[in-house]
């Protein structure tokens, strides 16, 4: 007996109490009449996404939601950047997760957003790309969401042992930091030599850009320096399809990184202009995607970017306001699915607002549909998901029952 299931990945949802809520936190004390009824007919707990205590990065934490072992099939953000850009990865590239960012004359850091910019990445990535560096290194370069971007190394004896150029998300303020080798070898110096290289290359054209010098006339900041981090050598993953009997899975998001994530599982992969990985990313139209996907598919990934934003960004309203637009989406999601389809609503990790960064709270689940055994609990929260019948668990437990939910787990031992 098989059934078909949604997953709904409220990307950064769960959060701490908050003075300016009671007390309560965004999703507690947003109105969530679907979840709340989702929870009050199914099984709720809680999720350690990696581990209890540990803060866990997109990437990871959709890597747990879909199964795998990290330790396994992770190497770094950079190469699941890279992927979620376009690039085709060779053994012995080094990919690199990258920031568009707004530099004083100091290489001072004064925001490493570049003011969230969107307009004009493209063409501003079009010039870092293709860039021959000493030691016969080639520099790619690809712009992903928003102020991300991607950097790709290629050349013979490259190592992702290098530090970071980016001072880290709490610190505008600080000076961008030198690349330096993390251990001894010929390599790790060859590539940080190469990416310090081309750092200083992309300053110098990044500044004299017409988009960015139109858009210090206009009063914003300009994108001209470019943060690295997160460098990794791409590793291979065995498709769910694979792994689980067969199971046809599809995911629908606007964010580079889930659809990269996506791609490593072997999921086909549907975006579209209107779901941004940003605050406008358009519930209906996803819903609708999901819907139609479900026609071919055992398992449909709908990914929502924006909670995790409005956690990073402090905005306790905007979030409570997202989780709402959220649970009018999956109220379009539970009205036309088949009757015996499941729903599984789950995050990557919590992202709290007095926090402003990626914690190691756990975040709140709940599976819905038929077969599914319901507790006691009548609300979807933080709070009320603590005493369900899932328990807590990890991210990686709770995407393998769901899978036995849906029929498709196999037997261990005779």
């Amino acid at each position: 007996m098989r059934r078909k299931a949604i997953i709904v990945s409220i990307d950064g949802l769960g959060d701490r109490p908050l003075h300016e809520l009671g007390g309560l936190t965004p999703l507690e004390a947003a109105t969530t009449h679907t979840f709340d009824i989702l929870a009050g007919e199914g099984m709720v707990g809680l999720v350690d996404p990696y581990a209890p205590g540990v803060p866990c990065g997109t990437d990871v934490g959709h890597l747990c939601m879909l199964g795998y072992d990290t330790k396994e099939v992770y190497s770094g953000r950079g190469p699941i950047e890279a992927l979620g850009a376009g690039f085709e990865i060779f053994p012995g590239d080094v990919a690199f997760r990258c920031n568009f960012a707004t530099i004083d004359h100091n290489g001072i850091v004064r925001d490493r957003r570049a003011g969230r910019i969107r307009e004009g990445v493209a063409e501003l990535a079009a010039i870092l790309n293709n860039i021959t560096l000493n030691n016969n290194v080639i520099a790619n370069f690809a712009p992903a969401t928003e102020h991300r971007a991607v950097l790709v190394l290629r050349g013979a004896g490259l190592s992702p042992l290098v530090s970071d150029s980016d001072p880290g998300g709490k610190n505008e303020g600080m000076p961008i930091q030198p690349i330096r080798p993390l251990d001894e070898s010929e390599a790790a110096l060859k590539t940080a030599e190469a990416l310090q290289q081309f750092l200083a290359i992309a300053r110098g054209l990044l500044n004299q850009h017409p988009i960015n010098l139109k858009r210090i006339m206009s009063g914003q900041l300009p994108a001209n320096a470019i943060l690295t981090r997160s460098g990794g050598i791409a590793t291979k993953c065995i498709p769910l399809q694979e792994r689980f009997n067969g199971i046809r899975c599809a995911a629908v998001s606007g964010e580079a990184t889930v659809q990269a994530i996506a791609k490593m599982a072997g999921m086909q992969i549907v975006t579209h202009p209107g779901i941004t990985g940003s605050y406008d990313f358009n519930g209906q139209l996803k819903a609708s995607f999901a819907i139609e996907l479900l026609n071919d598919n055992d398992l449909v990934l709908v990914h929502v970017k924006a909670t995790d934003l409005a956690g990073h960004d402090g905005k306790w309203d905007s979030k409570k306001s997202i989780i709402e637009q959220i649970d009018n989406m999956v109220a379009v999601i539970k009205a036309k699915i088949p009757p015996d389809t499941l729903i599984a609503i789950t995050a990557d990790h919590s992202t709290p607002c007095e926090v402003g960064e990626h914690s190691g709270d756990p975040v709140p689940v709940v599976i819905w549909g038929k077969g599914v055994r319901a507790d006691k609990q009548l609300a979807y929260g933080e709070t009320s998901c603590s005493a369900g019948g899932l328990g807590r668990i990890t991210g990686k437990d709770f995407f393998h029952i769901l899978i036995d939910l849906m029929g498709f787990s196999q037997k261990l031992g005779a």
